[in-house]
């Protein structure tokens, strides 16, 4: 205000020569910028691109060197695999592209060279399947699936078995008695219990084996899960077969390998949710920003009714904390630990037909008395190091504590007409277990190479028992004992890229010795020690002709093993002690603009194998068996905001090999089929629309009328920012409230006491609509 005072009572012969003053300093000026504003507008060229590896898989945070002769830049591609950068006109310049475990890629640029849209492929003296890379698939790969944070931190879980639903992969798990307890689990035309029969499905989460040995409910128990928080999950990967030399018992028929944060971006984070049948759901965290650590502890409370007559009463609590030291920039030291209870009521597997004839209530129950209890705690020390030139080594250590109890009656008043047929089945379990793992790059007369060796150790000392209970009381035992199983495995795998990468060839071996030992404490006879130990062949094959053809074939193989339970080997010594199961995949992956498709065939053998039922105390014998079929998978970029991605896993046929009239595998889908439609927006809105689908299937080997219903279920979620600190989530499971039954099993029960014995099917029903809302807060982030 002051200046334009004085410049309304100034003359008018000093505004004039003021005129003249300022045209005359820009006018100097403009022609002293000149050529500088001329360079920056018309003489300066773009070079952008994309990185990628030879499957096509986007590559973020590669750093991108431009040196000219005046000078360096420096850029990193984006989270596409995406760079670019500004360098003058009429010049030559290089490019350096180089990153963590990739080989540094040279390309010089001529002055009258097209420098736009490049596409730069990258080698990485690790590949891509070592977990110790982390990429972006835009691809597919018969033998490994990926899955990142996002859906596990933007979805609502109205139940924590959704979890293992989010894999999709061709796993068809179901619930069993309504929630507490551990899924049912099948794949590939095999029903594999609760995850440890059948060749099993090897769970990890951070290398700590889920799967327990000689359990009280099941041979490969996958109770533990429970203890596990979705928001802490950083990624997934799921080996579609026993296709790598690191994993052992259990890995028959793949693979899930999750792997949990070692921070959060925000100092705390804050999710409540709530929803249908009186669930209730919190998640705290608090992740402090550390100088040279990573950290964070986190509870998970959640409260649940569920939809049955008798109420679930399920309530369940995860403690989970991290604390990883930073000693230098390649070299970590880490300690993570893990708590979980859960308590919880079921109504059990119920007969079908009772439901059908209006006798019983979809969502009813015979026995009131049905539930459990469990406890867990699991400890654990992390190292690892990296070295330069792509050399890493990791090594840790565990030790886990568990106590289940669990009361279940499958056959009601079959055996005792005044009691009834519950059971308790318990389990009182310690673990210790180690990793250990090198993997070092190197060049085979001149060919690239990788060299993978390691070892680990693990070891069961378990109490385990069966009693008959009569509301919830134990009065008669009928199986008590110590059971020790411990196992030591070694094995190497070594991968060569051939042809620029373009040919690779990975071969492995892995040896695994088993000791089961058993104290029986009603029948000293079953007591004793046995032993076994098996090796485990790998071979995989892939190639692609050239970077412009967008085709990659594959061969996989790979032996896998499953221990069997401890009473059983003991009991049966000249029984089969380890079962093996030999998978043969041959595939092709296509990548052709925003579309991806990869389709393969398998072949699955499995041995003999003896199985313990602890829900009567008896051993069943299976094997040896085969199942073949075909698998599709589908990932497709329909817009820009709009993706599609789908799965169809179809068994052929899976019978047992030495039978003179054939007998069929049972109680396993042969159809299991998945699709995902995702809207995603910049405006940080995402919603997805999931649809899982289950065949029909048998029930009984010889009897092909014998079927389990299947299923087809559409399930919704979503997210919208409200603010930077701020989402709101919602989730609905089962959109349109189809009534279907999930776990069915064909067996003989009198549901009363003065009732005829019926063979039937039973079975869990499925949760029906159910609406979940939540808010996630995210306060005072790091960056």
């Amino acid at each position: 205000m002051i200046s334009k005072s004085k410049t309304i009572h100034t003359s008018g012969v000093q505004r004039r020569g003021a005129s003249s003053v300022l045209l005359l300093v820009a006018l100097c000026t403009l022609v002293c910028c000149a050529p500088t504003l001329f360079a920056q507008g018309s003489a300066t060229r773009v070079v952008s691109g994309r990185i990628v590896t030879q499957r096509d898989e986007v590559v973020p945070g590669v750093t991108i060197v431009v040196s000219t002769s005046a000078g360096q830049q420096q850029t990193l591609s984006d989270a596409a695999g995406n760079f670019r950068a500004v360098v003058p006109t009429g010049v030559a310049f290089l490019l350096k592209f180089f990153g963590k475990n990739i080989a540094l890629v040279s390309k010089a640029i001529g002055a009258g060279e097209t420098c736009e849209n490049l596409r730069v492929v990258v080698n990485f003296v690790v590949p891509p399947v070592s977990e110790s890379v982390v990429i972006r698939a835009s691809t597919l790969d018969p033998s490994i699936e990926r899955r990142d944070d996002k859906v596990y931190k933007d979805t609502l879980f109205l139940r924590d078995d959704q979890l293992l639903q989010t894999l999709n992969a061709g796993i068809d798990a179901g619930q069993h008695e309504g929630g507490g307890k551990s899924l049912e689990v099948r794949r590939f035309g095999f029903n594999l219990d609760h995850g440890g029969v059948s060749g099993g499905l090897k769970v990890l989460v951070d290398d700590v084996q889920q799967n327990q040995a000689t359990q009280g409910h099941g041979q490969g128990y996958l109770g533990q899960l429970k203890s596990l928080t979705p928001e802490l999950v950083e990624g997934v990967d799921v080996l579609n077969g026993p296709f790598s030399a690191q994993y052992g018992d259990f890995s028959g028929l793949g693979v899930v390998h999750i792997r949990l944060r070692e921070s959060l971006p925000d100092l705390v984070t804050l999710r409540l949710q709530g929803g249908s049948f009186d669930t209730r759901r919190a998640f705290i965290a608090f992740s402090p920003r550390l100088k040279q650590a990573d950290s964070f502890i986190a509870y998970e409370a959640s409260r649940t009714s569920g939809p049955f007559l008798r109420p679930l009463d399920y309530s369940r609590d995860n403690v989970t904390a991290n604390y990883t030291r930073k000693l230098s920039e390649h070299e970590a030291v880490g300690v993570k630990f893990n708590f979980g209870r859960n308590d919880f009521n079921s109504s059990g597997q119920i007969p079908l037909d009772e439901v059908a004839a209006g006798r019983l209530d979809r969502f009813g129950f015979v026995d009131p008395s049905l539930g459990g209890r469990v406890r867990t705690g699991v400890a654990a020390l992390y190292y690892r190091r990296e070295s330069n030139k792509g050399a890493t080594l990791k090594a840790d250590a565990f030790v886990s504590r568990s106590l289940f109890d669990l009361y279940s009656d499958f056959t009601f008043f079959l055996n005792d007409t005044a009691r009834g047929d519950e059971i308790q089945q318990h389990d009182s379990r310690l673990q210790q277990g180690a990793n250990l793992q090198l993997t070092q790059p190197y060049r085979f007369f001149g060919v690239p190479a990788l060299l993978t060796y390691g070892g680990n150790y693990h070891d069961n000392q378990i109490n385990v028992g069966l009693s008959r209970a009569f509301r919830r009381n134990p009065f008669e035992s009928l199986a008590s004992a110590h059971a020790r199983v411990s196992s030591v495995g070694a094995y190497a795998q070594n991968g060569l890229y051939f042809i620029h990468g373009h040919l690779r060839v990975e071969t492995g071996l892995r040896f695994d010795e088993f000791c089961f030992r058993v104290d029986d404490h009603i029948d000293p006879a079953h007591s004793g020690n046995e032993g076994a130990g098996r090796f485990q062949p790998k071979l995989a094959v892939s190639y692609n002709p050239n970077d412009s053809f967008p085709t990659t074939f594959y061969f996989n193989y790979g032996r896998g093993i499953a221990s069997q339970d401890a009473r059983g080997v003991v009991e049966q010594p000249a029984g089969e002690k380890v079962s093996t199961t030999d998978f043969y995949q041959l595939g092709a992956a296509n990548k052709l603009g925003r579309v991806s498709l990869v389709a393969d065939l398998f072949l699955i053998d499995r041995s003999n194998e003896q199985v313990y039922v602890p829900d009567d105390g008896s051993f069943e014998f299976k094997g040896p068996s085969r199942s073949y079929g075909f698998e599709l998978k589908t990932s497709a970029r329909i817009m820009r905001s709009l993706t599609f991605d789908g799965g169809l896993t179809q068994v052929s046929n899976a019978f047992y090999r030495a039978t003179h009239q054939r007998l069929y595998v049972d109680s396993a889908p042969h159809t299991v089929a998945n699709g995902s439609l995702t809207y995603a927006t910049k405006r940080a809105f995402t919603a997805s629309l999931n649809y899982r689908h289950t065949g029909n299937y048998r029930l009984d080997g010889s009897d092909a009328s014998i079927r389990a219903a299947g299923s087809d279920v559409l399930d919704f979620s979503m997210k919208r920012r409200l603010r930077r600190w701020l989402d709101f989530n919602a989730a609905i499971d089962n959109l349109t409230n189809k009534h279907f039954f999930e776990t069915q099993n064909f067996f003989a029960s009198r549901l009363r006491p003065t009732d005829p014995v019926v063979e039937r099917i039973h079975g869990t029903p499925g949760y029906p609509f159910g609406l979940t809302l939540g808010l996630t807060f995210k306060l005072f982030a790091k960056e």
